[in-house]
């Protein structure tokens, strides 16, 4: 608050001085006095003229020094007049508001009792004569007018209207004024002020404001507020509160037939701008109920005059709704359109709605737009607007044509979308705009339009109706499709976004859904088909977390892969060819939890060619992994996650259920009817270890590459997951038949003989794991000790060189240590010759004469060691070395000119 604006004579009513007191005994107590003092002011309020004088002048007063009486005596002021204000007294009490006001600005001590004076205007006001009501008038109005002027905040009229529920109050008033326009639209116009707060909407929405406004929309107003402040807050109250809750107050049959009744008088009627921008909000806030099943929209009629709107611009339908009906091509004409459009889009969902748009000529109206874009009209939509509409036409045809599937044969829609993506692949020149929603990422191209005529195409082939899938193979759809592959492809290379990956993952689809249980349509896919679909396989793995639509892109490839190629030789032999196993194995081995399901299916599938197998054991992964080894750690993998009991070395611990998971474990067994699966079956698709055990029973159990003992003790669990798995399905069947009946005595024992077969399996195989163990550990210690022996072995090697060295050593420095060893070679010579001695038979002596070493001779001894005054250099030169060298049987004579070396370092002698 504020000091007042205008001066307070302006302000408070005048005081009339004639008027003279009321009789009656003094309200502050005590007689009463003619010449009254400040403290008397202080011992209670003012009765009299000059009792109220006092309480002004002291009120007046700026000295800060009497602050406290000031309050003390507002305080009485209030406290005297807690059950209302008299009507006599009003003007002085304004008046001491007034002078309240003006302090405010420089004391704050005076909100309070501003406050506490205000809230008193709120009781009703005392009379002590019937005639007061009529004396009194004009000062009470001036009173009430004094209210106003007291400057406070908008967010503080707002809180205060909140907290009063003034909202709620007005809503409910309504009724009151419901055949009276002018206080209506003032109640109107409050409201409408007051929707801007969410607290406001919510009072408003309790009091079933939705409905209530919506019902009297079609009430006789020539001034047209009633309907454009009804709207306003009708928006207001969709925006700040539960969206849901206003729809559910507005689809009522009185309330949709009103929105109707207005919507169809403005559309025929409406001339202004401001008229046109009315009727569309209308409709949008139609269409909102329109998307509640409840909303009793063909009931009213409302569904009917809308299909007939949306399309009469395209096809020529027998409505009187339309007949003469134009539209323009201006701004509020063109979102009309785009609405009608959405509605179209949002009544497909009810199937009651499929009959209207049936019979109102719907995909012929949208097909309209599947054609090429051509330069428009003069009296046409704009370059942009005609992109626009023709992008949202196709968007909502996306989700038409499953619904009119006959009309949509009959129309040769397939025809229309082939040809319309075979320009949007083409040379022509075209720049989309790509201003709208539809249009994102398509401007400069024709990548919009490529996208969303896709989407149709893939809306029906998802429902496999072969009538339709038929007409598009027999059009030549799977090669096309496969050219526009490859060029959303190349195109990918260049620049990669959402919209391309889209695109690409859409055509895989299709494909798919074409190709699937048809070997002739998979022959056509054929080798081109593969050389398109390996790069996709080839995707970095960073690129699978970008959010992009990467993953998405790969799911569609791998199941284009399954659904085009599995099953035709032809192209099962190109992707073998072309290293396609590899490349499966290379993202199998990313352990990507989505993916190694459907991997694991194709490689099942695949396994069926005889080439297959060999590809799988040739795979080398990381590390040089296998194949095998690699299926064996998904095993291990899947069974942690799972939780099932293992020991610490892989070997079963639970012998009567050796497979079960933890979750199974928790699950009461209950008898169900025989053609409802049970836990055990359930099981075995909603995890891998079914297509693993089978596709390591395609590749075999025995002679499996780059397995530890580890891997061969989880593969013995693997080769028997059959027969575990038909001991949980005939446990579930035993606990069944006790629960439900007691079996006699013959199938009692059948049942326990079927269980202990099956214990006795889980404890075979924990034996045959525990043997595993043991052997490698006996083979580990055999092993162990085989190094030991060869790390023996080297050092006894090297102790028997080492002492070879020291006997050469020995015999070339020492004389008789030399003819010691020479004596030991004559007599072993001597000792290997023959007894027997054969007559005519030459003998020839094996010594040489001269020869002073016992190393075995040979036609050249060189010794790198010799020094070259000896031989003059490097023994390049043979010549020259011979005539400084006398040699004589292989050996060096020793020279008196030159004084040998005394000792030789080790390794200095080589001799050849």
């Amino acid at each position: 608050m504020s000091c007042l604006a205008e001066p307070r004579a302006a302000r408070a009513p005048s005081r009339s001085p004639a008027r003279s007191p009321a009789p009656g005994p003094p309200r502050c107590g005590g007689e009463r006095r003619s010449n009254a003092s400040d403290a008397d002011a202080e011992a209670g309020p003012a009765q009299d003229t000059q009792d109220w004088n006092h309480v002004v002048k002291l009120l007046e007063e700026s000295n800060s020094s009497n602050l406290e009486r000031q309050l003390k005596i507002l305080r009485k002021v209030v406290k005297r007049f807690e059950n209302g204000l008299p009507l006599k007294d009003l003007a002085q009490i304004f008046e001491i508001l007034n002078l309240c006001a003006e302090k405010l600005n420089d004391q704050e001590a005076f909100t309070e009792p501003i406050c506490e004076l205000i809230k008193l205007c709120g009781l009703p006001f005392q009379k002590k004569k019937l005639s007061d009501e009529v004396s009194y008038s004009m000062t009470v109005s001036k009173s009430i007018a004094q209210l106003g002027y007291q400057p406070t905040s908008a967010n503080y009229k707002i809180q205060m209207a909140e907290l009063g529920g003034l909202a709620e109050t007005l809503v409910l008033s309504l009724a009151l004024v419901e055949n009276q326009l002018t206080e209506k639209l003032w109640v109107l116009k409050a409201l409408q002020y007051l929707s801007s707060s969410g607290v406001n909407c919510r009072l408003m929405l309790k009091a079933q404001a939705a409905s209530r406004l919506c019902v009297h929309l079609n009430d006789a107003d020539p001034s047209g507020q009633l309907v454009f402040r009804s709207s306003e807050i009708l928006w207001n109250l969709l925006e700040n509160t539960s969206k849901e809750e206003v729809v559910n107050q507005l689809s009522s049959l009185e309330c949709v037939h009103a929105l109707k009744e207005v919507f169809v008088h403005l559309l025929m009627h409406g001339f202004r701008n401001y008229d046109r921008q009315l009727r569309n909000d209308l409709l949008v806030i139609a269409t909102l109920v329109a998307e509640n099943p409840a909303a009793p929209m063909i009931e009213s009629g409302f569904t009917k005059q809308l299909v007939a709107l949306a399309t009469f611009t395209e096809v020529k339908i027998p409505n009187p709704l339309v007949k003469g009906l134009k539209l323009t091509y201006s701004y509020e004409d063109f979102e009309l359109k785009k609405l009608l459009f959405n509605v179209i889009g949002v009544l497909s969902k009810d199937p009651c709605a499929v009959q209207f748009l049936s019979e109102n000529d719907v995909m012929p109206a949208l097909l309209y737009y599947v054609k090429p874009n051509q330069k428009p009209g003069f009296h046409d939509w704009s370059a942009a607007q005609y992109e626009e509409l023709q992008l949202h036409a196709i968007a909502i045809l996306a989700t038409v044509a499953p619904l009119l599937l006959d009309k949509y044969l009959s129309c040769q829609a397939n025809t229309l979308l082939l040809v319309f993506l075979e320009w949007c692949v083409g040379q022509d020149p075209f720049f989309g705009q790509g201003n709208s929603f539809h249009g994102t990422g398509g401007r400069g191209s024709k990548l919009a339009q490529m996208r969303y005529s896709l989407r149709v195409l893939r809306s029906v082939v998802s429902l496999y109706d072969d009538a339709v899938n038929l007409n598009l193979c027999d059009q030549g759809a799977i090669s096309q499709l496969l050219d526009i592959l490859k060029y959303a492809a190349n195109k990918s290379k260049e620049k990669e976004d959402a919209i391309l990956l889209e695109i690409q993952a859409d055509i895989l689809f299709i494909l798919s859904t074409l190709c699937e249980n048809d070997l002739h349509r998979k022959e056509l896919f054929g080798y081109e088909g593969v050389d398109i679909l390996i790069p996709f396989l080839q995707m970095d793995p960073n690129k699978l977390f970008s959010g992009l639509g990467h993953v998405r892109l790969l799911f569609s490839a791998l199941d284009c892969l399954w659904s085009c190629i599995i099953g035709c030789y032809i192209a099962e032999d190109s992707f073998l060819e072309k290293q396609g196993i590899f490349l499966l194995l290379d993202l199998l081995a990313l352990k990507q939890k989505n993916l190694c399901n459907i991997i694991l299916g194709i490689l099942v599938e695949f396994c069926d060619n005889p080439k297959t197998t060999s590809h799988i054991n040739a795979w080398r992964g990381e590390k040089d992994q296998t194949a095998a080894n690699l299926l064996i750690q998904l095993w291990r993998q899947e069974e942690l996650e799972l939780g099932v009991k293992r020991d610490q070395y892989g070997r079963i611990v639970d012998m009567k259920r050796p497979i079960v998971s933890s979750f199974q474990k928790q699950q009461e067994v209950i008898p169900m009817p025989a053609n409802c699966p049970s836990f055990a079956i359930v099981e075995i698709s909603e995890n891998m270890r079914a297509k693993l055990y089978s596709l390591l029973c395609k590749l075999g159990f025995e002679n499996l590459p780059g397995l530890s003992a580890k891997d061969f003790v989880t593969l013995a669990i693997i080769r028997r997951y059959l027969d575990f798995k038909v001991g949980e399905v005939w446990r579930e069947l035993c606990e069944e038949l006790k629960k439900e009946f007691r079996p006699v005595t013959s199938d009692e024992d059948a049942l326990k003989v079927i269980s202990e077969v099956s214990e006795d399996v889980g404890g075979m195989i924990a034996a045959l794991q525990t043997e595993m163990l043991e052997n490698q550990q006996h083979q580990e210690l055999q092993e162990e000790e085989k190094a030991y022996a060869k790390i023996q072995a080297i050092h006894k090697q090297r102790e028997m060189v080492n002492k070879s060295w020291e006997n050469f050593l020995t015999r070339t420095s020492n004389y008789e240590a030399l003819k010691k060893a020479k004596r030991l070679q004559e007599k072993s010579i001597k000792a290997s010759r023959s007894k027997s001695k054969s007559q005519n038979v030459a003998v020839h002596s094996t010594d040489i004469k001269g020869l002073g070493t016992t190393i075995g001779s040979g036609c050249l001894v060189t010794v790198e060691s010799t020094p070259p005054q000896l031989v003059g250099g490097p023994l390049a030169d043979t010549d020259l070395a011979l005539r400084k060298l006398s040699v004589h049987g292989g050996a060096l004579k020793k020279i008196k000119r030159v004084k040998m070396l005394d000792s030789f370092k080790k390794n200095s002698v080589s001799v050849k």
